[in-house]
């Protein structure tokens, strides 16, 4: 007999699963509308986040091949290998399974038997070379043509459904309230190692529920604050240092990123300035996250307050990108960075100073974007704090 909870789980898988097929016909439309496909018959989603994202499935291997043709919607299949058997038909109930070792090559065996000669797109950067030589020689075993593309779901993925932006922001809840805690039991401070500081962070995302860590912690005292993506060492935190974390947690598959910089001590007088300039240029970063924005206008809205103030040399990097199932992922806000941003997209605003041999600082916001401005998912506070 199914109790209340049974049943809100069975209404969850059911709507995951209309999801997962909404997603699949998305991509058939992008297929389809796109000029580098040259009129492929399918696509062969190789890159396991892709697959997931498609299907639901979290194994180690699989593939998934998506008709481009509506009326061929019905014949989507998913592959995987004997280990995943009961898992695939679980997460993946309303597509038939193909189960092989190699999956990219029994989907696209399975498509000839369809299809002879038809044409598959197939994601160039997910594959080896060797694995797409072997691929190549099935599609001329049965007169087909392999068509490498970019970014067919990826760009579907830079906009974030409403369970998506749930989980998101579960993640950076968990990473605010893990932060909170280890500063409210002093456990950042003057004597501790950036090893230590790092570790305990970790342990209380995984206390608060996080299923496993984003990246690897950043935690960088002093002169390793200038260094942009240090890792954490047994160099002792010491009164005077800026500290640097950054971190994040994942919840449901999804991810949080977060940065804040702290001062041991009363903060000298550089140490205020750069702060606050970096803290300047982030309101502008964040305020310049409209929908519709270009993406180098973005950067250009934080990077500009940064040079007016004479530190442009000092910050060496875009300033965000885009957050997910991946912890990177698009759109990329950048200088050099084409496109506009979308209603939906979760990003991250990450400006920073660094000062070589001195130290840095960077503040960083993960936020989705919405018509009435853009909503902070990360909240811890942005003003400098002395520990």
């Amino acid at each position: 007999m199914f109790n209340n909870a049974d049943m809100q789980e069975a209404r969850d898988d059911a709507q995951a699963t209309a999801v997962n097929a909404a997603r699949r016909a998305r991509v058939s439309t992008a297929l389809g509308a796109r000029t580098d496909t040259g009129g492929a018959d399918a696509i062969l989603v190789s890159n396991l986040v892709n697959v997931r994202y498609l299907t639901g499935f979290t194994g180690s291997n699989g593939a998934v091949i998506v008709w481009a043709d509506a009326d061929d919607r019905h014949a989507d299949r998913i592959s995987t290998d004997g280990r995943y058997v009961s898992q695939v038909a679980a997460q993946s109930p309303d597509l038939a399974a193909e189960i092989a070792r190699d999956c990219p090559k029994a989907l696209l065996e399975y498509a000839l038997t369809r299809r002879p000669g038809l044409r598959v797109a197939i994601e160039g950067d997910a594959m080896s070379v060797s694995e797409f030589a072997d691929l190549k020689r099935v599609a001329e075993a049965g007169g087909a043509e392999l068509v490498p593309v970019r970014a067919v779901v990826e760009r579907l993925r830079e906009v974030k459904d409403p369970a998506e932006v749930e989980f998101i922001t579960s993640a950076c809840r968990i990473g605010d309230d893990a932060l909170a805690a280890l500063i409210g039991r002093g456990a950042i401070a003057a004597g501790r190692t950036e090893r230590q500081v790092a570790r305990d962070l970790e342990w209380e995302m995984f206390a608060l529920g996080a299923d496993a860590i984003a990246f690897e912690t950043i935690v960088a005292a002093g002169a390793n604050s200038a260094i942009p993506h240090h890792r954490p060492t047994d160099d002792v935190l010491q009164a005077g240092d800026l500290v640097k974390i950054d971190f994040g947690a994942v919840s449901r598959g999804y991810h949080s990123d977060m940065t804040r910089t702290f001062v041991l001590g009363e903060p000298q007088d550089w140490q205020r300035e750069i702060y606050e300039i970096v803290a300047s240029a982030q309101r502008a970063g964040r305020d310049a996250s409209a929908p519709g924005a270009d993406l180098a206008s973005i950067d250009a809205a934080a990077r500009d307050v940064i040079v007016a103030a004479g530190y442009g040399d000092y910050y060496v990097h875009g300033l965000g990108h885009g957050v997910g199932l991946e912890i990177h992922e698009g759109p990329g806000i950048g200088a050099a960075a084409s496109g506009t941003l979308p209603v939906g997209a979760t990003v991250t605003v990450e400006p920073g100073i660094y000062l070589p041999g001195r130290g840095g600082v960077r503040i960083e916001d993960t936020l989705v974007v919405a018509d009435a401005g853009p909503r902070l998912l990360t909240t811890t506070p942005r003003t400098l704090r002395v520990l």
